[in-house]
């Protein structure tokens, strides 16, 4: 028999409390599963969603689950790290090699004319290189902390932290000896400092000073400096090589609730399980 038409008022869609396993951290974060029936019911499968406000994606993940192919704008680069970061966790890594994102720094004279606009705004960016997640998400006093990561070295559970120091503009002697402060002050494992300019020999003589972080996988130096450039180069990070990363949230992995050998749009390919394998029906003799 059919059901009641679904009215325009829809309360079968809880909100997102603050221990969901979807919730992000992001302020505004809707339902997946409310943006999913909102595209189901305007669009068909190899439709291109548009979301110009996209935040952390939800509308993206929506569409890329459904099958569609989607665009996603915002003006902030936190928010495009995390949609990024988020089609990671769902994905996996060969998710990156889909799709594009316009309008991020891809050169040096192209961050530093993002420094040159908006200081914040290159500080997300270049946090988003080395997988950081900002400290403070709005412009105000970071008490010496622009960013951390977070990871596990050992059976011991225990959290350890990297901290990162973002500076768009000319280099102080002093911000290698404030960052072993803050490194000391914060119990954290590891200091890095993310520049523009190359750092003086008596600022890498100081990080230099500053010893080992030992773990199972080796030394690791307790203060490093990286340029941008250093990092457009592939240059990252040197922590323990471990997949127990705890920066982020992470989204839910990607499942289906059937096996389809269809490609997802924009040649995204996420896991999914085998399609079962029926035994053939023996046919008797008559």
């Amino acid at each position: 028999m059919p059901g009641v038409p679904l009215q325009d008022v829809w309360t079968d869609i809880p909100p997102l409390h603050n221990l969901a396993a979807e919730r992000l951290g992001y302020p505004t974060q809707k339902p997946q599963a409310l943006l999913e029936r909102i595209i189901r019911a305007s669009s068909s499968e190899g439709d291109t969603v548009l979301d110009p406000f996209c935040g952390c994606g939800t509308a993206v993940a929506a569409a890329q689950a459904l099958k569609r192919r989607w665009i996603g704008i915002d003006i902030t680069h936190l928010a495009i790290g995390l949609i990024k970061q988020r089609l990671l966790d769902s994905y996996g890594e060969r998710i990156s090699e889909a799709y594009r994102v316009i309008g991020e720094p891809v050169s040096v004279p192209d961050a530093e004319r993002l420094a040159a606009e908006d200081p914040y705004q290159f500080q997300w960016w270049a946090l988003g290189l080395v997988g950081a997640r900002p400290t403070v998400q709005k412009k105000g006093a970071d008490k010496g902390v622009d960013g951390r990561r977070f990871f596990h070295d050992d059976k011991t559970g225990e959290t350890k932290q990297i901290i990162f120091s973002v500076k768009a503009g000319e280099l102080h002697a002093t911000y290698v000896r404030d960052l072993r402060g803050v490194v000391e002050r914060e119990k954290a494992a590891i200091g890095v400092m993310i520049s523009f300019q190359e750092p003086t020999k008596p600022m890498r003589t100081e990080a230099a000073s500053a010893g080992f972080y030992t773990s199972l996988w080796g030394s690791h130096p307790r203060i490093q400096l990286r340029t941008v450039a250093d990092l457009l180069a592939g240059t990252g990070i040197e922590y323990p090589p471990t997949r127990a990363d705890a920066t982020f949230k992470k989204a839910p992995r990607a499942t289906y609730d059937e096996p389809t050998d269809r490609e997802l749009p924009l040649q995204m390919v996420a896991e999914r399980p085998e399609p079962p394998r029926h035994p053939r029906a023996k046919r008797r003799r008559p």
